[in-house]
């Protein structure tokens, strides 16, 4: 076989060994990312402050800068999800009731076996499984603790790497570290885009909540403003929840219907008509790599790599469009148009 008809094979086997030595190493590779890219959102604000007090006084200002963000995202995140979980606690009775109900009626249409339904729906169910999700987040403050040790010693090395890069590596270097800034630009506009976007979800949610006499219109609000950081996955979560949560406490299936298909509504206008808007051709990425990106990562990193799939997904276009041969894939995934080539 000539060298180009193993390009394909050796490509296929080379991403796959990749992605094994990725997920079996998640436990140190996963910080890593994080913490380069909360790197590139912070660092303007520490080129900023080393230009009037020394370097590694203006790393701990950024640095206690970016736990306290953290900190507020994660404590409301965590509020929102513990007033649903207690909510769900309290009323446990209404979800049996309307499971218990929805098997029988299933049953005598012979659809669905009413004990296999109890087994598989029920209250238990759903409450041990806001408990597994408090659970987790519980769990990624070690792994936070480690990504901000990560992003301390970065902060750091950025100007010591950027210039060796340039100093020792030449072209490539260069390229490297126009790349490096390209993506870092990228990574600070999607979080523009994606805080924004998240804040006008949570006000639509919580009033639209409201307005339908929800009983946990500001909660489902902020979970909507915390979820919409994960494309596709936490926006179907923050639809379905006040969907479960309105036929509980209304007990009637169109009024969580209608809840269903405003929650809808919401979602469809912020995600498919004013983001792309807000977000310009900076930020053009193919949608079906964008869902792929979600769910490989959320595959690999559980939820961190949901979070973080889609930057991941920005940072390999972006350096792509630094490569002559490598170009030709970030103009195929960009999903822009491109011009028509006349002969």
């Amino acid at each position: 076989m000539t060298l180009g008809a193993l390009r394909l094979p050796l490509g296929i086997c080379a991403f796959i060994l990749a992605a094994g030595a990725i997920y079996l190493a998640r436990s140190v590779v996963a910080p890593v990312a994080f913490a380069l890219f909360i790197i590139a959102l912070v660092w303007p604000l520490q080129q900023r402050l080393q230009q009037r007090v020394p370097a590694l006084l203006a790393m701990m200002v950024t640095l206690v800068l970016t736990i306290l963000a953290l900190a507020l995202l994660g404590y409301v995140t965590i509020w929102g999800f513990s007033q649903a979980g207690r909510w769900l606690i309290a009323n446990a009775g209404r979800f049996q009731a309307i499971y218990s109900e929805t098997a029988a009626q299933l049953e005598e249409m012979g659809l669905y076996s009413a004990g296999m339904l109890a087994d598989t729906f029920n209250a238990s169910w759903l409450i041990g499984t806001f408990q597994g999700l408090a659970g987790r987040l519980n769990g990624m403050l070690g792994f936070g603790v480690v990504t901000l040790i990560f992003v301390m010693l970065g902060l750091l090395e950025v100007d010591i790497v950027r210039t060796k890069l340039v100093a020792e590596a030449g072209d490539t270097g260069r390229r490297l570290v126009r790349a490096s800034a390209a993506t870092a630009a990228k990574f600070r506009t999607y979080m523009m885009v994606r805080t924004v976007m998240s804040l006008l979800t949570g006000l639509f949610v919580w009033a639209l909540s409201a307005a339908m006499g929800l009983d946990l219109a500001l909660a489902f609000g902020v979970i909507a403003f915390a979820l919409n950081y994960i494309p596709f996955i936490g926006p179907l979560v923050a639809t379905l929840l006040p969907t479960f949560f309105a036929l509980a406490q209304f007990g009637a299936w169109e009024t969580a219907v209608a809840v269903f298909l405003a929650m809808n509504v919401i979602q469809f206008f912020s995600g498919s008509y004013i983001e792309p808007r807000v977000a310009g051709k900076a930020l053009a990425i193919s949608p079906f790599l964008v869902l792929f990106a979600v769910f490989f990562w959320a595959f690999m990193w559980g939820l961190s790599g949901a979070f973080i799939g889609v930057p991941l997904v920005i940072a390999a276009l972006t350096f792509c469009e630094e490569g002559d041969g490598t170009r030709w894939i970030a103009r195929l995934l960009s999903g822009r148009e491109e011009p028509e080539v006349r002969s």
